[in-house]
């Protein structure tokens, strides 16, 4: 293939002259990823460092499931090229000196001086959004050589894995409320309690409770969303008048969380409820922050105490700091015949739109 025709080829897209982008969204299934590669190079260490960031297994699910769900392909035309382009996830991977299609394919993307601090060793992943089509991410990782590359992927292996996972989470956030969303459920929320999610469509409030631990009040809050073989649920709890130098660490965070279970997320059968699976499964328990207020995520496997139940959960800790609240909200999920990664993407897509009402001076214990 020339490089001219390539170059051609790739200047075939635009934008509405009204400021909107009317091209035809990217195809594939949230969870997949395209990596365009020559096929010789299919077996290098560079594409085993690609399977390795890429591909990675979730250990914090019940049963074995990876980050992302690769498909190696090459092209020998601009058909094929055109039809790989229409990927909504695209990992484009080759040393930046080879005289494969795929080369000669970066360097048609790359400007001189970009190909230049390749060469130097100066860079060699390049993201790209709706380069093609819309709600569409890319990437170029290119270097001197098959070792170099290689190298430079593995050195960069949590950065190049939470770009792409943050681009599903948001994906996720839009699939999720496409069907409906309970806006009167999340004002009553906000309203009475001074917090809020977005809530999906067919979720269900039970319990909505005051009690008194230790002392303070607690607040306690759950929904359902029961679906044949899927039995989904939230909680939320909180509590006011913590300090902003409070100390939270992982476990303080699953202790408290295994407490709260004991008490509220029951089975049927007499003495039966959640907790966590520490033997068989790690808990994960990572920094950030949602929507201005300091956070922690955890994620791991739940399981029944007497009663042979077990699911992913994932956790999310966050401590409003303007008016000393601390909150703690979890999704669960019951669903044996079910892959687990999705659902637990959606929990996590859900939990990163949860608000609190800063504004207000004062809250009832």
């Amino acid at each position: 293939m020339r490089l001219s025709t390539i170059v051609t080829v790739l200047m075939l897209l635009f934008l509405a002259s009204c400021g909107g982008d009317y091209r035809q969204r990217a195809v594939g299934q949230l969870g997949d990823a395209v990596v365009i590669m020559d096929s010789t190079q299919w077996q290098s260490a560079t594409a085993n460092a690609i399977r390795e960031v890429y591909s990675q297994g979730i250990f914090t699910l019940p049963g074995y499931e990876p980050m992302m769900d690769l498909r190696f392909r090459d092209f020998k035309n601009n058909e094929e090229l055109e039809r790989l382009r229409k990927n909504k996830n695209l990992i484009i991977a080759a040393p930046i000196t080879d005289s494969t299609n795929t080369a000669d394919f970066i360097r048609a993307l790359l400007s001189e001086d970009v190909e230049a601090d390749v060469k130097n060793e100066n860079n060699f992943a390049f993201p790209l959004k709706d380069q093609w089509y819309r709600d569409q991410w890319s990437i170029i990782l290119t270097s001197t050589s098959d070792s170099a590359l290689a190298q430079k992927i593995m050195n960069s292996k949590q950065t190049l894995a939470d770009a792409l996972l943050q681009v599903e989470l948001n994906r996720w956030t839009q699939d999720i409320y496409e069907k409906g969303e309970q806006n009167k459920e999340e004002d009553t929320l906000w309203t009475d309690h001074g917090w809020k999610i977005r809530i999906q469509h067919d979720w269900r409030k039970n319990i909505d409770t005051t009690y008194t631990a230790d002392g303070q009040t607690n607040h306690f809050l759950t929904m359902r969303r029961n679906l044949p073989r899927n039995q989904r649920w939230f909680w939320a709890w909180w509590i006011n008048d913590v300090p902003s130098d409070v100390a939270l660490s992982p476990n303080w965070i699953n202790a408290k969380r295994d407490s709260l279970m004991k008490k509220w997320i029951v089975g049927t059968r007499d003495s039966s409820y959640v907790t966590t699976d520490y033997e068989h499964h790690p808990v994960e328990t990572d920094s950030l922050t949602i929507n201005g207020h300091s956070a922690y995520e955890t994620l791991g496997v739940w399981t029944m105490v007497n009663d042979a139940m077990a699911g992913p959960f994932a956790n999310m800790t966050i401590h409003d700091e303007v008016n000393d609240r601390l909150f703690m909200i979890e999704f669960g999920q019951f669903a044996p015949k079910y892959d687990k990664r999705r659902f637990v993407r959606q929990f996590r897509a859900m939990l990163r739109t949860f608000e609190s009402d800063s504004t207000r001076s004062s809250f009832e214990n």
